[in-house]
């Protein structure tokens, strides 16, 4: 087969081709990240074709390169390729500026018979097909690749099949980009709002983003997926962002506040609830957090009273990271407490403030390193 561009593939013989794009198609809509959504496309071009890789690349930012986002299957052993899974595919790539130049895949039996896929040899890719992702107004966004090892002559069932399943998942794809980079410029958003309320607050500097890794250490414990620890990091952010509406001279008061001054004070968690109620996109388990997180064990918390179970698993982890950090770092009050003396506080007020179960898991967190729980 050439390396023309197949303007109309031949009708695929499996029935069941349609059903197997469509559950691609759902697996892509539902999927919580762009890597997750095109994963089992590239497995089923694996499965279904003479490929033993597959991989998408995407342009990253103004590195002027084409990053490998998701892939599976075997690669090249070869020095080439384990820098382009470092550092991806440069932009200059004839492959790509091929692509740039294309409204659909190419396939190339031979790599080096083409000038096309120069340097693919070297790689240790003997044959390759590679089909466009764009962006809306039509510039290339990234590519969809399957390869082999060995001189492959592509069937034709193979282009039908990569034409139409990478056709339909790169339209996805798209959006998935779009949706993944609003995600980036909300987390980026939410934590400059969160360091900004620390510098305000007087809070050490640090603490906010320590207390989100602890809360994400001890979620991961736990075996949270990702888009939960999402809004748990989120909620984190935002946790005290009511204190915006907290004048500073209660706020920033040394000395004790009044009763009445301690009213001002705790409305903080209700004001925080409607500011982050307003923002849409923030999803309800981070406002959780940011409701629950002065809430006790026992009952004893505000602004709502909730005991036990009844309060969030999302603002029962924070409350206990939240405070740990607080007791062992300095504050022009107070010295860092060791982290056997915030131990010995936490174990004392389990089952009083906080979670009894969540207090163990949590000191077994952080007697733990972080590349451990990574492993």
């Amino acid at each position: 087969m050439s390396a023309d561009f197949l303007s109309s593939p031949p009708a695929l013989s499996r029935e069941d081709t349609a059903r197997d794009l469509l559950q691609l198609t759902q697996l892509a809509l539902a999927a919580p990240s762009l890597a997750a959504g095109v994963t089992p496309t590239l497995e089923k071009l694996v499965s279904e074709t003479a490929a033993v890789g597959s991989a998408y690349f995407q342009l990253e930012g103004r590195e002027l390169a084409y990053r490998v986002r998701a892939a599976t299957g075997e690669m090249p052993a070869t020095p080439g390729m384990q820098a382009i899974a470092a550092h991806g595919l440069p932009a200059g790539t004839p492959l790509l500026l091929a692509l740039e130049q294309t409204a659909g895949p190419l396939f190339y039996d031979d790599t080096a018979a083409s000038s096309d896929t120069a340097g693919f040899p070297e790689l240790g890719v003997a044959s390759v097909a590679a089909a466009p992702v764009r962006t809306r107004d039509g510039r290339l966004l990234g590519a969809f690749l399957m390869h082999t090892l060995t001189p492959h002559t592509w069937r034709s069932e193979e282009a039908a099949l990569f034409t139409m399943v990478s056709g339909t998942i790169a339209a996805l794809s798209g959006r998935l980009v779009a949706e993944e980079h609003a995600r980036q410029a909300h987390e980026a958003a939410l934590r400059a709002l969160g360091l900004a309320l620390e510098a305000r607050d007087g809070e050490t500097q640090g603490h906010t983003d320590r207390v989100t890794s602890l809360a994400l250490r001890v979620a991961a414990r736990l075996g949270w997926e990702p888009e939960r620890l999402e809004a748990l990091r989120w909620g984190a952010y935002l946790h005290d962002i009511g204190k915006i509406a907290v004048p500073d001279a209660i706020l920033l008061k040394p000395g004790r506040l009044t009763e009445a001054e301690w009213v001002v004070m705790r409305s903080h968690v209700e004001a925080g609830g409607r500011f982050a109620s307003a923002l849409t996109f923030l999803p309800g388990a981070a406002l959780d957090v940011i409701q629950d997180h002065h809430e006790r064990w026992n009952g004893g918390g505000y602004p709502a009273g909730k005991a036990g179970e009844a309060i969030s698993l999302e603002g029962r982890v924070f409350a206990l990271c939240d405070v740990y950090d607080a007791l062992t770092s300095h504050r022009p009050y107070k010295r860092a407490w060791t982290h056997e003396e915030a131990v010995a506080e936490l174990r004392a007020q389990a089952g009083q403030q906080f979670d009894p179960t969540l207090v163990e898991l949590m000191i077994a967190v952080t007697e733990t390193s972080e590349d451990s729980l990574l492993a």
